[in-house]
């Protein structure tokens, strides 16, 4: 850690009682002064904490296109993602903290996605991984491609190519781990945050327009009943209310 520092201690200069073995003695064997310098560690408790969430990222288990198989290859031997302690691939987007957004995002996949990022635990953060999902790839003026994923969530990193090697992804990785040191524990994002206007890519009354609409907020459903911010629950839903509490 960058503001980690060793700082000697000074001793109280008391003289031992008589009879007492010194320093150099074979009862005590060491210098006691020497062995304060080497294991006392000195740091602030916001460089403690930053450090201990970028070493222990757990992205959200799920991949969309091609760019997946390349997530996937860096969990192997080869690339070993557990270096940077983010090898924990979460089922469930409540235990996730990383969104890697691996692959084409379609209007139809992108209420899906939104979702899942409403229901990651915060902090939470994004990387967009390959062209597809940076702004549409070679999908991009098509009329079923999202024209990049940061319109549905914020993005931290964008790592290019098509698709881009494991190499490129562990790149990335380490570009937030450095966006996260800077960040500290404030909660301060330099990202932009998408507004929810989809007027100028869906027409009106497009049902995915509507869907996604309802995910911004005020997060009304629908039929204009308020959602969970949190969760994008209805209030009829059996989990609203326990859901509700538990955030």
């Amino acid at each position: 850690m960058a503001d980690t520092q060793i700082i000697p201690v000074p001793l109280l200069n008391v003289e031992p009682p008589a009879g007492t073995p010194g320093p150099g003695s074979a009862l005590l064997g060491t210098d006691i002064e020497a062995d304060l310098r080497q294991q006392l560690l000195l740091t602030k408790v916001d460089s403690v904490l930053t450090w201990a969430r970028r070493s222990s990222l757990w992205p959200a288990m799920f991949g969309l296109a091609c760019c997946a198989i390349e997530m996937i290859a860096t969990a192997n031997a080869r690339y070993d993602i557990a270096r940077f302690g983010a090898e924990v691939f979460r089922a469930s987007p409540r235990q996730a903290d990383l969104m890697i957004v691996a692959g084409t995002v379609t209007w139809k996949m992108a209420p899906a996605v939104r979702r899942i990022y409403l229901q990651m635990a915060d902090p939470k953060w994004v990387i967009s991984m390959g062209s597809c999902s940076n702004i549409g790839g070679p999908f991009a003026h098509g009329y079923s491609t999202l024209p990049g994923v940061n319109n549905v969530v914020p993005v931290d990193v964008y790592v290019p190519g098509c698709p881009p090697r494991p190499e490129s992804l562990l790149s990335g990785l380490m570009l937030l781990q450095d966006v996260m040191k800077e960040e500290g524990v404030s909660g301060a994002r330099g990202r932009p945050e998408p507004d929810g206007d989809f007027s100028t890519m869906l027409p009106e009354g497009d049902p995915i327009r509507r869907e996604l609409e309802s995910l911004f907020p005020p997060y009304l459903s629908l039929n204009g009943e308020p959602r969970d911010p949190k969760t994008g629950a209805l209030p009829h839903d059996t989990n609203y209310q326990s859901l509700s509490g538990a955030l």
